[in-house]
């Protein structure tokens, strides 16, 4: 349900609302992979390129991904009422599992059993991380200039533990002016 005469497709609050809540309840090891498959794969209310620009934006801007995320797709397609929609769905239900989680964690987050669990999930959340920064590499243009700035971004702020906002904030307007550059 992509773009169709230079519209986007007509998506209510209740769709944005439920489409949010299945995906937080999905979401184990992060909303961003699931996310991904829920709008662009499943509802086919985004492209791969339109999700990779909202994501971008996203991750940008000050506050959790995820949430950000909700906020910015609800808004395009119902406006103020699509981006509360989306972040209630987004929140209301993953607060009471978190709640109740939280809760039993605490009464029994001492046992092994507990411990072998969660380390056996933070495996499968940096599975779900490779598998959703794989799909999102197929949106890069295909020079080699996109692919600095991701090398860059990744040492500045995975290897050499720089500041997100100072590697993003000296590397960005390069990436855009190279980007705005390669379309003229």
């Amino acid at each position: 349900m992509q773009e169709q005469n230079g519209h986007p497709p007509r998506i209510s609050a209740r769709d944005l609302f439920l489409a949010f809540t299945g995906i937080t309840l999905a979401s184990f090891g992060g909303a961003l992979f699931w996310s991904r498959r829920a709008i662009v794969e499943r509802h086919r209310w985004l492209s791969e390129h339109e999700f990779v620009e909202i994501l971008a934006l996203a991750q940008l801007l000050p506050g959790a991904n995820g949430v950000n995320l909700a906020v910015l797709i609800g808004y395009r397609f119902d406006g103020v009422r699509g981006a509360f929609s989306a972040l209630a769905g987004f929140l209301t239900l993953p607060f009471a599992v978190i709640m109740t989680l939280g809760f039993l964690h605490r009464r029994f987050g001492e046992m092994p059993i507990v411990h072998a669990a969660l380390t056996g999930m933070s495996a499968v959340a940096v599975g779900l991380l490779i598998a959703m920064a794989s799909r999102m590499v197929v949106v890069l243009q295909r020079r080699w200039l996109p692919w600095v700035f991701v090398t860059l971004t990744f040492v500045g702020v995975g290897v050499l533990r720089w500041p997100f906002l100072a590697v993003v904030g000296v590397l960005a307007p390069f990436a855009i002016y190279a980007s705005w550059r390669g379309r003229t």
